[in-house]
């Protein structure tokens, strides 16, 4: 059928979906915010980069694991499709849990090295571990989320995001208002409702009879089943990690400033994370109809498939940005009651409004490189451009004029 119909009717859910875990993760910020105080807010905000370091692997590895099941079901290869499902669940289950426990045993010496600020250090160094311990159910998640978009179904992973969502926000309210918490409360909400959308993709993956079903005595480790999913999912996952690796420097230089600086920087980039997730949804189509394509044997379509999608992704990314631009002290509001920060994220908000579509020509291009199993080379390019050059700027240009 018509690709530019089926990938916007795949992505549509995609974004939703992301949407609401964008939204939900604003939820921690908002009401720490609101409720609480703006250091509560700025020890929140200073731990997102790491936040995003150690997810963005995990995203990373459940997309190895969408390209993977999407080729093999693509080449109609229905055993190999069972066993490599039930290696890549062990595999995101075993990457949580190493990065939960490095997360927890790291956290103040993470915290120090991106410098920081004092005044916000013990509720951050509280809030990050806290919020490591859910990493295991993300990976369960990210690894049920890339077998479900594999094989077409986008509308389950919102169903179960948003149940888990609402009962985010609420717990959110709960911990803060009635229970006088703050770093600590929204950080436990965040873990409660990760390990339930855990629950419940894998209660309907043991449930479904398909080849992307769940067999309990299936699950281990299957002979050459491991390394084609760690071969797309480590560089996928350390693609997504270098771009926060590359923002630790930024956000260390940001923490040179006063806190005010800092906490209006944390308010803004939730513009950021807002627009580049729904960017993404278009990326995961991306990847999926290459993968499912390129097994299928039907090149055509594949470029058809990657075309389509970066016009897609370029096309939300040009109207948010510009909405953003217009519109973006009532959204800074949201955050804070704080005028002074507020004019500091705008300061943010403005420069960054306008690269949000171009960063479309970037990742779409690294989303079809992935569905071909061509991982390597896009992942080099990614750490010269957008980590060693931002290196290189932020300890001589910045460093100059700061």
């Amino acid at each position: 059928g018509s690709l530019w119909k089926n990938i916007l009717i795949f992505s549509l859910p995609l974004m939703l979906s992301q949407i609401l875990q964008v939204l939900f993760n604003m939820a921690d910020v908002a009401i720490v915010g609101k409720f609480s105080s703006s250091n509560a807010m700025g020890s929140v905000g200073s731990t997102s980069i790491l936040v995003t370091l150690f997810t963005g692997f995990l995203i990373g590895m459940g997309a190895g694991v969408n390209v993977r099941v999407a080729q093999l079901l693509g080449a109609k290869r229905q055993e190999d499709t069972e066993k490599a499902l039930h290696t890549a669940l062990l595999l995101c289950v075993l990457t949580g849990v190493i990065i939960s426990g490095l997360c927890i045993f790291s956290a103040e010496w993470m915290l120090r090295l991106i410098r920081t600020r004092d005044d916000l250090l013990e509720g951050a160094e509280l809030y990050f571990r806290i919020y490591a311990l859910g990493m295991p159910a993300m990976g369960v998640f990210n690894f049920g989320n890339g077998v479900m978009s594999a094989n077409g179904d986008t509308r389950r992973p919102l169903m179960y995001l948003l149940t888990a969502g609402i009962l985010n926000v609420i717990m959110n309210l709960f911990f803060v208002i009635v229970c006088n918490m703050a770093e600590d409360g929204v950080a436990l909400s965040s873990i409660i409702s990760q390990y339930i959308t855990a629950v419940l993709i894998l209660v309907h993956m043991f449930r479904d009879k398909s080849a992307c079903g769940l067999r309990l005595r299936s699950i281990r480790f299957w002979r050459g089943c491991s390394v084609p999913i760690l071969v797309l999912g480590i560089p996928a996952g350390i693609q997504n990690a270098i771009f926060a690796v590359a923002n630790l420097f930024i956000q260390r230089s940001v923490n040179y400033f006063d806190t005010v600086m800092v906490n209006g920087n944390s308010a803004a980039s939730n513009a950021d994370t807002l627009i580049y997730n729904m960017m993404s949804a278009f990326y995961t189509a991306c990847s999926t109809f290459m993968g499912q394509n390129w097994g299928a044997g039907k090149k055509e379509r594949m470029m058809k498939s990657y075309y389509i999608s970066l016009g897609y992704s370029f096309a939300i990314a040009a109207v948010l940005g510009a909405a953003f631009l217009l519109c973006g002290e009532p959204f800074l509001y949201i955050f804070t009651n704080d005028a002074d920060v507020v004019a500091a994220g705008m300061e943010r908000m403005r420069i960054m409004c306008f690269s949000y579509c171009v960063s479309a020509f970037m990742d779409c291009t690294i989303a079809a490189c992935r569905g071909l199993g061509r991982s390597f080379v896009p992942t080099v390019i990614v750490i010269m451009g957008s980590c060693v050059f931002r290196v290189i700027w932020v300890y001589t240009i910045f460093a100059h004029f700061h």
